[in-house]
């Protein structure tokens, strides 16, 4: 896409009912200003063309979920595909990742997905589940909270089962081919990202993991 079409859809996006920009005013309120219910709320981090946020909006009408990136111009195929067909348990919001304890509060998110992330093979400190970032969402959510992980990238999701390990934490799923996988949820069998679509055509294998923050 030339940077034409990108300003377009950074222009468009920004006009959208279901998009905020840096919307600090909203933490803490998501449920009630937003959603307008006591549903839970589930946050895509790094959410790209936003597929997941949309499709698990689909498949789980009674909870709300959040699709959370920094380029406005991806966010803009996910939140027209959710105006189009009356997603309405549906928002995007344009940040940071690394500022997100100031856009929502402590007790406000019961469960993250992260599909896809940069695998950040030379610093480990941005990759999406160190340390670091685990000790944020904590900090935004209820007590243990459900994180999902689905990735092509061996070395990410060998480092998130060693900083598992680490932290001790409860493993709910595993598996490092999940279309080889007999017990497969409708949540990862059902809905595939475009850099998904890519990887398996390249004939890698997706893993995924399952565990209680």
């Amino acid at each position: 896409m030339g940077k034409k079409g990108k300003l377009q859809k950074f222009a468009e996006v920004t006009a959208f009912s279901n998009c905020y920009e840096r919307a600090s005013e909203l933490r803490g309120k998501w449920a009630t200003h937003v959603f307008k219910n006591s549903n839970p709320i589930t946050l895509e981090l790094a959410c790209g063309k936003g597929e997941y946020t949309t499709g698990l909006a689909e498949i789980f009408p009674n909870r709300n979920f959040i699709g959370v990136d920094i380029k406005g111009n991806r966010i803009w195929k996910g939140a027209k595909y959710a105006l189009d067909n009356d997603l309405t348990n549906v928002a995007f919001h344009r940040i940071m990742i690394g500022n997100i304890e100031d856009y929502f509060a402590p007790n406000e998110i019961d469960e993250f997905w992260i599909t896809f992330p940069d695998p950040q093979h030379a610093k480990k400190r941005k990759r999406l589940t160190n340390p670091m970032f685990l000790d944020r969402y904590r900090n935004i959510s209820k007590p243990q909270p459900i994180m999902n992980l689905k990735s092509d990238s061996t070395r990410f999701y060998e480092y998130t089962k060693e900083v598992i390990s680490e932290q001790n934490l409860k493993v709910i799923s595993d598996s490092n081919d999940i279309y080889n996988w007999d017990e497969i949820p409708e949540s990862l069998a059902n809905i595939q990202t475009f850099y998904e679509k890519m990887w398996l055509s390249e004939g890698k294998k997706i893993k995924y993991l399952k565990y209680r923050l």
